[in-house]
């Protein structure tokens, strides 16, 4: 069994399971561990990827979903952009976001999808896009992020 999809912007042939969930495709057999388990249910958003341009929580959907697809990781997320960081990255260090830092990389997945289709969020919007969970709650200190990067972005940094 193997599926073929690209993988932060690289044609991948992995072998698994069909119904073995992309999280611990992208893990064990990809080798990319930026993208964290959190709760296996799809309710805290650790595993927060893009497919197709959507974030998608990865501990749920199957290997077989995202066959021919395109599926982007916390590793790729600033590759394409000055330094390496995007500007969801550069305001999440600039506000000094993370405590404890494990959730982050969902939290930026799912900031970044929120900044390409909504450029300046209102605070209901960016709480209706950001549904993922942090233990340490820094929401307010990620709100004033995003709302930061949508001005880098703007400014185009």
């Amino acid at each position: 069994m193997s599926v073929t999809f690209v993988l932060n912007d690289k044609s991948t042939t992995l072998n698994a399971p069909d119904d073995k969930p992309l999280l611990w495709a992208l893990r064990e057999d990809a080798n990319l561990v930026g993208t964290k388990y959190g709760c296996g249910i799809a309710v805290c958003g650790a595993c927060t990827v893009h497919v197709d341009g959507v974030p998608t929580r990865s501990c749920v959907t199957p290997c077989s979903a995202i066959a021919g697809k395109s599926v982007t990781t916390i590793e790729a997320i600033g590759s394409k952009s000055p330094g390496g960081f995007n500007a969801v990255q550069k305001a999440w260090i600039e506000h000094q976001v993370p405590q404890c830092g494990y959730c982050q990389s969902g939290f930026i997945m799912a900031a970044t999808a929120l900044l390409e289709k909504t450029p300046e969020p209102t605070d209901d919007e960016i709480n209706a896009a950001i549904t993922n969970l942090c233990r340490c709650g820094t929401y307010p200190a990620m709100r004033a992020a995003i709302k930061k990067a949508a001005q880098l972005k703007k400014a185009g940094a």
